[in-house]
């Protein structure tokens, strides 16, 4: 006897995931369209090589924002014919779109500073920009909060590498209140340009992390061990459960996805055997709410045929009880 069994707890849970990611996108157009306009005025004012680099940041965080609350929405559009899985990765290419656009304006933000190394241009109206900054971090600190209460929710990829690149703005900031200070009140005149070249850095690395995340989504990397070990104890606790086999995991924008197979004793009824399923799986979904799961069934002591499962090294039973 074998057997698929698949239900879908998710509905509800995937349209709160996808009206919440979506308010999170929104409030990061609206912060990049205000520092947009702010920094525009104060890079223009002072001249300041470290404001150009954060004016340029934040003209990338509106046009990559815009990407992402694209790709949230396409994310949270529910399942269709064409995508029975669920439109979950575009939010991961939204975050790559954003990479690639970190990445962009890092080398430029760095060209342009080397360039000011060997000129002998200086800064101007060092109070204005130091204004312009701190206003900046404390609308980024807000946005930063409410993203976190959003990804904590939702675990979206997207947003979370929306907030990794609104954490390097806060830093961004204070970089620029420290070069215009050492450059103008200091007399350092190397001051703001190495500190464009530190942004650049920073704004690399901080790019190179995001997009680490949004491969393994498109790669449908598997859980985190703790999360797969979790998920197993909670499943195997049924007693007419004798073993789970091929247990496979991934994760696709806000939603999960996670199939086993499953034994029984042989002689078992099909709906005896439909019965415990069930059982099985509103055990799982009262930990793990929104995951959608598929169970196959297998009899007792049944050997797939060879060539059947595609990870080898994932086919070894796990056993609750006496061995058959």
């Amino acid at each position: 006897m074998s057997a698929h069994h698949h239900h879908d707890h998710h509905g509800l849970h995937h349209h709160y995931h996808g009206a919440l990611t979506k308010r999170a996108a929104i409030a990061s157009v609206a912060t990049a369209l205000f520092l947009l306009l702010l920094k525009s005025f104060a890079a223009w004012q002072t001249g300041s090589v470290a404001m150009l680099g954060s004016l340029a940041d934040t003209g990338l965080d509106l046009l990559a924002s815009l990407v992402i609350l694209y790709g949230v929405r396409v994310a949270a559009t529910p399942a269709d014919a064409d995508h029975r899985f669920g439109h979950g990765k575009a939010e991961a290419l939204a975050a790559l779109f954003q990479v690639a656009l970190i990445t962009f304006s890092a080398a430029a933000i760095g060209w342009r500073a080397v360039v000011r190394l060997t000129s002998n241009e200086t800064t101007a109206d060092a109070e204005l920009g130091i204004g312009v900054s701190v206003i900046a971090i404390a609308a980024t600190f807000a946005l930063l909060a409410y993203q976190r209460h959003v990804i904590a929710r939702t675990g979206s990829v997207a947003i979370t590498a929306d907030n990794v690149h609104y954490q390097t703005d806060l830093l961004l900031n204070l970089s620029v209140i420290a070069a215009l200070v050492l450059d103008q009140f200091l007399g350092l005149t190397g001051a703001d340009p190495l500190f464009g070249i530190a942004i650049a850095l920073w704004l690399a690395w901080g790019a190179f992390k995001a997009s680490s995340l949004a491969i393994d989504q498109l790669m449908d990397r598997e859980w985190p061990d703790e999360r797969r070990e979790c998920f197993l104890e909670v499943a195997s606790h049924h007693p007419a459960m004798k073993g789970i086999h091929d247990f496979r995991t991934r994760r696709s924008g806000s939603r999960e996805f996670a199939q086993f197979h499953m034994y029984v004793a042989p002689q078992m009824s099909v709906a005896d055997a439909h019965d415990v399923m069930d059982e099985v799986e509103a055990r799982i979904a009262q930990e793990f709410p929104g995951v959608e799961i598929l169970i196959h069934l297998d009899p007792e002591g049944h050997v797939d045929q060879p060539g059947n499962d595609l990870v080898e090294a994932d086919v070894t039973p796990i056993w609750f009880g006496k061995r058959p």
